[in-house]
């Protein structure tokens, strides 16, 4: 049996009638094969319960895996208050789910709980590939994908993104099977016969001097240089802001410091020159001091990044999606049945009425190829050997081939 992939992306009333419209669409692409798995994305508008027992019915309970988001897409459209579903079917690729609760104060004990459910080899299957899903508002993204990777078989590939609530920064979801958890991990464990291929890419470009964060704690950052982090982040930013029409020390809603900071984040120096790691900062406190979406390391050094060009910013989901098929074609696979995006809620912001135009590109590089997508607090793309694989205003993607494509 050749590997598919279907989607559907579908609004309504209530979350039931939401996902049965787009479960109908995806079932109806899978034209009566098996359904292995459920990827189900949903937004905050609707009730999760309602949204997984609804696909789990429709799919005669497959195994699933899902989260609350912050935007849907897939090849066939754009949305946000949406629910959109992707249906697996595979002899090449065999499932696992598993969930954990206690993720922001307990993270090694919920990774651990999460491993000690699912297998570490899978005869036949010799590749393994995770999908992580976390609490968005846990702070503990880089925290689970290290952890992950450590205590996982060392040759597991690890992708996958932070739940999301359509930016209300109040509560997020993930799902596993008919759980739906909060303060939570899940993940599905994808056994292959042939290799899947990953990437990431982001658009920034660097704006300030090198930095140090010189006073942090978890996923705080309380100074930098020794001063006030946002003191120092109004300096070095207020220039170019400037040329932009911002006047940071106006910045006072919300909405107003959420857009700032979806051009003017984190970017942390990495063993490569020229090649950084982005961190988003979810908000300031009345102190000053600044919250992120995973711990920022004391003492690290970084640099404030610009991100306010969008040409830059729209190329860079289509250099992800053409890095991930050239790795696939060097490994001579040339036929895909899909693709999995994780891209950035932030790239939202950033885009506006543009995004769209970042997600045809995937679909420039990969034509034809079924895709499903959501918009993540942050991104996770771990390969073997990698040291850090979460990301922020970042486009990961997960190509997965069909190996009896024609």
């Amino acid at each position: 049996m050749v590997t598919k992939i279907a989607t559907g992306l579908s609004k309504g009333k209530d979350g039931a009638v939401a996902a049965k419209g787009a479960i109908q669409q995806a079932k109806q692409e899978l034209d009566g094969a098996r359904i292995d798995l459920s990827i189900v994305y949903s937004s905050s508008e609707y009730d999760h319960r309602e949204v997984v027992d609804t696909v789990r019915e429709a799919t005669n309970n497959a195994p699933l895996i899902g989260a609350s988001t912050a935007g849907e897409f897939t090849e066939e459209e754009v949305e946000w208050g949406s629910v959109a579903v992707g249906l697996l079917s595979s002899d090449e690729i065999k499932i696992f789910t598993a969930l954990a609760e206690g993720v922001k104060e307990y993270p090694e004990v919920a990774v651990k709980e999460v491993v000690a459910k699912l297998p570490t080899v899978v005869e036949g299957y010799p590749y393994l590939t995770a999908i992580i899903i976390i609490d968005g508002l846990s702070g503990m993204g880089e925290e689970v994908t290290l952890l992950a990777s450590y205590l996982f078989d060392k040759g597991l590939k690890i992708v996958g993104g932070m739940a999301g609530d359509d930016f209300k920064m109040e509560r997020t979801f993930v799902f596993s099977d008919d759980k739906v958890g909060t303060n939570a991990l899940s993940v599905c464990l994808l056994a292959s016969k042939m290799p899947l291929f990953t990437s990431v890419k982001h658009g920034h470009t660097p704006l300030s001097k090198a930095l140090k964060a010189t006073r942090v704690k978890g996923n705080v950052l309380y100074e930098i240089n020794n001063r006030p982090a946002w003191e120092i982040w109004k300096e070095e930013t207020a220039e170019a802001a400037r040329k932009r029409g911002i006047d940071v020390e106006q910045l006072k809603t919300a909405s107003e410091i959420g857009k700032f900071f979806s051009n003017y984040i984190l970017g942390l120096t990495t063993e490569k020159e020229d090649n950084y790691k982005i961190r988003w900062p979810m908000g300031i406190n009345e102190d000053g001091s600044l919250n992120f979406t995973c711990g920022i390391t004391e003492d690290v050094v970084f640099r404030i990044m610009d991100g306010s060009d969008l040409e830059r910013q729209i190329k860079a989901a289509e250099e992800a999606a053409r890095t991930a098929k050239q790795s696939a074609e060097n490994a001579g696979y040339t036929d895909f049945a899909g693709i999995l995006v994780f891209d950035c809620a932030v790239r939202q912001l950033m885009l506006g009425d543009r995004f769209s135009e970042a997600v045809d590109r995937f679909k420039n590089v990969l034509p034809g190829v079924p895709m499903l997508g959501w918009e993540t607090y942050g991104e996770i793309r771990l390969e073997p050997g990698q040291f850090s694989g979460f990301h922020n205003t970042s486009s990961v993607v997960l190509l997965i081939p069909d190996v009896n494509g024609e």
